[in-house]
């Protein structure tokens, strides 16, 4: 499996150059899964690990959420990047503090995302923003654990699809210290090389959660990073449910077929 700074030294590598994808695991057997299937790295999702508790995203709790990195970066050999959403702080202390727990977990990466989770003002001011990415890099610094941080601005996402405010911002964050740059639900050719362009030398994350784009068509506008968020876990919910509502509307199973040799796939996971 390797040590925790060999994972980190991997996950800084994979960033150097190509473009690879990093699915998004819920939980410790989807995790064992995928990295048997021979992706390179993994990131959590904080939709699907709170749907695992029967919560919508953004309210489990962070002691739960460390517990889960915890558990997933420790079932796995390779480098897991935290879904760390907002930090779980406003004010750049309080995030400070929340990142010194979350890279004593195994992980290799975090992100921080600049979302208020408020309807009138649903991102956090440029300035406080900047200053949460500054707050994150000087604890990941201090751990002296060479975590990578990833700066997520969430204009596209809280109903606010600004590019040019998404680039200041994306720019900003980089100047304060991010690794990586990810702005997610930008989906145009327009949108995507924008970001890249902003980023530089930085590597860019892009989040694919529909059929809008190939790994290919990503790479070759310069993308380094894809994640696909709770949409792998939104597709296995879709699965069981469907199984599920069959069932109790017509009483019939007709979902029951070409279903996957679970025990097999632990086995080899």
């Amino acid at each position: 499996m390797g040590t925790i700074e060999d994972r980190v030294g991997e996950f800084r590598r994979l960033h150097e150059a190509g473009c690879f994808v990093m699915p998004n695991p819920w939980d410790v057997g989807s995790a064992r899964a995928l990295a048997g299937m021979g992706f390179p790295a993994l990131a959590t999702t904080s939709s699907g690990f709170a749907w695992t508790t029967g919560r919508p995203d953004t309210e489990a709790p962070l002691e739960e959420v460390l517990a889960h990195l915890r558990a997933v970066a420790g079932a796995v050999g390779v480098p897991v990047n935290a879904d760390f959403e907002n930090g779980y702080a406003l004010e750049p202390d309080g995030v400070a503090a929340n990142v010194a727990e979350a890279v004593r977990t195994g992980i290799a990466g975090l992100s921080i995302e600049d979302s208020t989770r408020e309807g009138d003002e649903p991102l956090v001011e440029l300035d406080l923003a900047v200053a949460r990415v500054a707050a994150a890099r000087e604890a990941i610094d201090r751990s002296g654990t060479g975590v990578l941080l990833t700066a997520r601005s969430e204009g596209f996402v809280v109903g606010q699809p600004d590019l040019e405010e998404t680039v200041r911002r994306l720019r900003a964050y980089a100047a304060a210290g991010a690794d990586c740059l990810y702005a997610p639900r930008i989906t145009t050719v327009e949108e995507i090389s924008a970001v890249v362009e902003a980023a530089g030398a930085l590597p860019v994350n892009l989040l694919v959660n529909a059929p809008f784009i190939t790994v290919a068509e990503a790479a070759e506008l310069g993308v380094r990073r894809i994640s696909v968020g709770g949409t792998l876990a939104r597709a296995a919910w879709g699965g069981w449910l469907r199984a599920a509502e069959e069932i109790a509307g017509a009483g019939t199973f007709g979902a029951f077929t070409d279903l996957p040799d679970v025990d097999a796939i632990a086995r080899r996971s």
